[in-house]
This record gives C-alpha cells, structure tokens and sequence, in this order.
C-alpha cells in the first residue's frame, strides 16, 4: 500500500457514518484499517480536521488542544462537522448523518470558501454541539 495514509475520517466511514471515494479498506493483523489512497487529499482532510478541532475546541470543553480526545468527543466532532460542513455547502441535505464522499465535500468547501480555513465555523461547530451519535439497540 505505498502511497497511503492513514484516513483521518476512518472511525466514522469504519461507522458507516461517512464514505468517500479515495477510501482503501485493509487489514492490519485483525484490526480493520482504512487508508487513503491520495496523499494530497489525506492532508487536506487532516488540515479540515485540526481546523474543526481547534474552533470547537469550547464547545467540546476541551481543555488541552493536543490532548486526546474521548471516542464519543471525537465522532462528535467529525460526523457533526462533517454533516455541518455539508449543510453549509449544500443547505439541509435530508439525511444528517450521512456523509456520501468526505473527498468531494472536502473538494466543494475548498472551491466555494476559497480554502479551508475560509469556512463558516460558527455555523459548522454549531452542528458539533447538536450532534447526536447514533443509540445502540439493545441485543436480544
């Protein structure tokens, strides 16, 4: 797999809360790993995603920035700013959760914002705080 990296988004595309076209399924020993098969496209994301992180760092309470950040925190902040960004981009899209290819919203914010730290934040990190992850049904 020369030429991949580790797919920032991949607990909530491994979720089923998010797709995206560059995303390479494989395996490491028995753990499930999703890879990124365009470099530049893997740093834009990681570029989004340190951008979410750091202007919802209030809303999360997050106290230390380089800390890491609780699993339920951390869907929250990239399902809810993914879909936030979305809604920002193409206005309510129906289903919320759901993102259909995080490389062409990524692609679509850049071309309308200009650049990725042009985007709306108050209007994405609003969408953190309201996130919701999705209940377990009970077994049985």
């Amino acid at each position: 797999m020369r030429g991949e990296a580790d797919c920032p988004f991949e607990k909530p595309i491994l979720s089923g809360q998010c797709a995206c076209e560059l995303a390479a399924r494989s395996t490491f020993g028995e753990q499930l790993r999703v890879r990124c098969r365009s470099a530049l496209a893997c740093t834009n994301c990681q570029t989004l995603l340190a951008l979410l992180r750091e202007r919802a760092r209030f809303a999360l309470k997050l106290p230390d920035p380089f800390a890491p950040i609780p699993f339920g925190k951390e869907m929250r902040l990239m399902v809810g700013g993914l879909t936030g960004l979305q809604e920002a981009i193409h206005g309510d899209s129906g289903d919320r959760t759901v993102v259909a290819d995080v490389h062409r919203l990524v692609q679509d914010a850049q071309s309308r914002y200009g650049g990725l730290a042009q985007l709306p934040f108050h209007e994405i990190v609003k969408s953190i705080a309201a996130f919701q992850s999705r209940r377990h049904r009970p077994r049985g």
